[in-house]
């Protein structure tokens, strides 16, 4: 099998969320609950993600969700059900060094349609379609390969915003637990860890100030040594599209190094995008156009 520069791009780009553990919880924690409601610090105290009870745990995890998804607009978020989007795409080798750009139009349909096109000529484009996929590139037309399928559709399963959409109050088996205050891009933040019932979890940095998440942190496996290896995703630049509050810079860590970046300078939300678009026609089509011009 060929490896195209489509490859390697999708490589850089793909979504993903993954396991992350249970962070160490502190010892004694029954004397440490009964000091909480004894001290002048019970307040304080009774944020401590190791001494709250799982049902307050729980339930301050939700009221933090619920605050992030009015932040990104509330019923406007949960509608959306479309997405264009043309950008920069920042391209990072193994070692982490900046590698060069490339134009990216990048058209999503909710909850499992994906296509990115690639450069001026958009002459290298992938599709994904629930289980399937198809790359189109200077040689042709092939289907996509085993392995970014699966990486697409376990991002399906882990992305944060495929969460709050279409899981969040939704889905049986999700656990919720606050995962306490913490300092991020020197802003206070609170992190809540969500987890399935395939042991998924996502960790999610949500702005105290703005309610608005920054960061997700996760394990995927890397596509180079197929490894876990941990991920963290920052959302930033945040503006306001169609009642939706969208991040227009949105850049991934692998294994402590960048691997993909990519900054937005248009966004569209329900466009109305048809199905046709995340089809093996749809690039025969454009094949038909552009095959010649090699």
């Amino acid at each position: 099998m060929r490896l195209s520069v489509s490859k390697l791009i999708v490589l850089f780009s793909l979504s993903a969320f993954a396991f992350v553990g249970a962070q160490p919880r502190g010892l004694g924690v029954a004397p440490a609950f009964a000091r909480a409601f004894s001290s002048p610090d019970a307040a304080f105290a009774a944020q401590n993600p190791d001494i709250m009870l799982p049902a307050q745990s729980e339930a301050k995890a939700r009221e933090l969700i619920n605050s992030a998804i009015q932040a990104l607009g509330g019923d406007a978020y949960l509608r959306v059900r479309d997405i264009s989007r043309t950008g920069r795409l920042s391209q990072f080798g193994s070692n982490g060094a900046l590698m060069g750009f490339v134009e990216v139009f990048d058209y999503t349909k909710l909850p499992d349609k994906r296509r990115r096109e690639y450069s001026k000529r958009r002459n290298i484009i992938d599709v994904f379609n629930g289980d399937e996929g198809w790359s189109l590139d200077r040689e042709g037309i092939e289907e996509t390969s085993a392995f970014s399928l699966d990486a697409f559709q376990e991002n399906l399963r882990r992305g944060m915003d495929n969460f709050f959409r279409f899981r969040f109050n939704k889905e049986d088996g999700i656990i919720l637990r606050y995962g306490g205050s913490d300092l991020v891009d020197m802003k206070q933040v609170d992190w809540v860890e969500v987890s399935d019932r395939e042991h998924r979890v996502i960790r999610i940095a949500i702005d105290r100030n703005t309610h608005l998440p920054i960061r997700a942190v996760n394990f995927q496996r890397d596509p180079d040594t197929r490894n876990p290896a941990q991920e963290v995703d920052y959302f930033s630049n945040y503006q306001p599209i169609q009642g939706v509050t969208t991040p227009f810079r949105v850049a991934r860590d692998r294994a402590g190094r960048r691997v993909s970046e990519t900054v937005y300078t248009s966004i569209q939300y329900n466009s109305g995008l048809d199905d046709s678009l995340f089809s093996r026609a749809s690039l025969e089509q454009r094949w038909s156009q552009i095959g010649k011009k090699k």
